[in-house]
């Protein structure tokens, strides 16, 4: 492996970094913000099967074949929304975040989806009620607050 020394290499890279970061977040960094209260709306874009079986507290539903249709009269636009569908072996997520910035939304996408939320023992919700999960400690530190990442 190489190593980029050049002021252009580190720049792109920056950039690179920075873009991922203004574009993505992730499950432990969404649940503080609903914790603190942050304007946004977390949407889960995943069918009607899925949201069923358990979905992360706090998300609307919202699949992204109705994002174009429904998005202005369920989100306003001036409101931030973060995405997710199942997990990282899906880009559902990143069809709905494309769909929601084509509307004029700010969008970002929870990278992880809810796999990394239920897996992190963040609050699930299914139709039956509110389910606690155990931390995965492959996923997360078991006990703490947060990775300290």
């Amino acid at each position: 492996m190489t190593t980029q020394t050049s002021t252009t290499g580190t720049s792109a890279a920056a950039r690179h970094f920075a873009d991922k970061l203004r574009f993505e977040t992730d499950p432990s960094d969404v649940k503080a913000a609903l914790d603190a209260g942050e304007p946004f709306v977390l949407v889960d874009s995943r069918g009607d099967a899925a949201w069923r079986q358990g979905r992360a507290a706090g998300a609307i539903h919202l699949p992204t074949a109705d994002i174009t249709e429904r998005a202005h009269a369920t989100i306003p636009l001036d409101r931030p929304v973060v995405v997710y569908c199942w997990g990282p072996g899906c880009n559902g997520s990143t069809r709905a975040a494309l769909a929601f910035s084509l509307l004029g939304y700010e969008v970002k996408e929870m990278i992880g989806g809810f796999e990394y939320w239920a897996r992190e023992g963040l609050p699930v919700v299914d139709d039956s009620g509110l389910r606690e999960r155990a931390v995965d400690p492959l996923t997360a530190p078991v006990g703490a607050i947060d990775c300290a990442c």
